[in-house]
């Protein structure tokens, strides 16, 4: 029987649980709550430019499981022209883990993570997992990012090949047919055999943002490339978990040929020993 689910964010987090049985180490309870985890400072930050019109379900979406062990939900809004701050400001009556983060002006989604990187390593956070505010990342999926951590991640990352649905899911030619080709070339280049170089569902230990000169990286969508170079850099270990592919209008404001172009000067800098 095929386990994985087929829509909604329930059954995402059904699939969460078969990764968790899967992959955690023994003594994990059934409501996922490990003491390792339960004992660490665990900020999920959330960069939103613009959200005010998706955000709120993606909250509503934390399993409340998950919301019970992060320490802090960090909202960078990002110069909206909306109600993102609004919105986050009721929210944080609601759920106490809100916190909110303004920029007076748009700084880009690399600028945001900085941004979110400084406030965690300054408040002694231990480790920081993105969500994305568009909804284009299941809230379910948290926990399965966590578990790593148990058994000595540095370095989470979202897997949509791994998960099997990429195409299914509603991601283009262009960008599924660019992913497959740049993820093969980096891992030609940089020696490695991680299936998704590219995603957006990140998580971060505090000794990879200590290690990793995050700050000298770009401010744009390449950021997160940028990092994965850091961490390979820095010889850390990095881990995959599948995950779910969600697009649909609105979700993304990434322009594949850009990206993909800004993606080979960052391997170019890599040979070359630049970055």
């Amino acid at each position: 029987m095929d386990a994985r689910p087929v829509s909604g964010n329930q059954a995402y987090q059904g699939y969460g649980i078969l990764y968790i049985f899967a992959h955690a180490r023994p003594g994990l309870n059934l409501s996922v709550k490990d003491r390792t985890l339960e004992n660490s400072k665990i900020i999920c930050y959330m960069p939103a430019y613009n959200a005010e019109l998706l955000m709120e379900k993606v909250i509503r979406d934390i399993p409340p499981e998950t919301m019970e062990i992060l320490n802090t939900v960090l909202v960078i809004d990002d110069g909206s022209s909306d109600g993102t701050a609004a919105l986050t400001r009721k929210l944080e009556k609601e759920f106490p883990k809100i916190s909110l983060i303004q920029h007076p002006a748009n700084r880009g989604y690399g600028g945001v993570q900085k941004t979110a990187f400084d406030w965690i390593l300054e408040n002694s956070g231990e480790v920081a997992v993105m969500l994305h505010s568009d909804g284009q990342y299941p809230p379910g999926y948290l926990m399965p990012m966590l578990i790593p951590f148990e058994s000595g991640a540095d370095v989470v990352g979202g897997s949509r090949i791994l998960f099997g649905d990429m195409r299914s899911g509603g991601m283009s030619g262009t960008r599924y047919y660019g992913t497959i080709w740049l993820n093969a070339l980096e891992n030609l280049i940089f020696r490695r055999k991680l299936t998704s170089y590219h995603s957006g569902y990140k998580a971060y230990s505090r000794k990879a943002l200590e290690k990793i000169p995050y700050t000298s990286y770009s401010d744009t969508f390449n950021f997160d490339s940028e990092m994965l170079v850091g961490a390979i850099r820095a010889d850390l270990v990095i881990e995959e978990v599948p995950i779910p592919t969600i697009h649909g209008a609105g979700f993304s404001s990434l322009k594949p040929v850009p990206y993909g172009l800004s993606v080979l000067r960052t391997l170019v800098r890599y040979i070359f020993r630049r970055i």
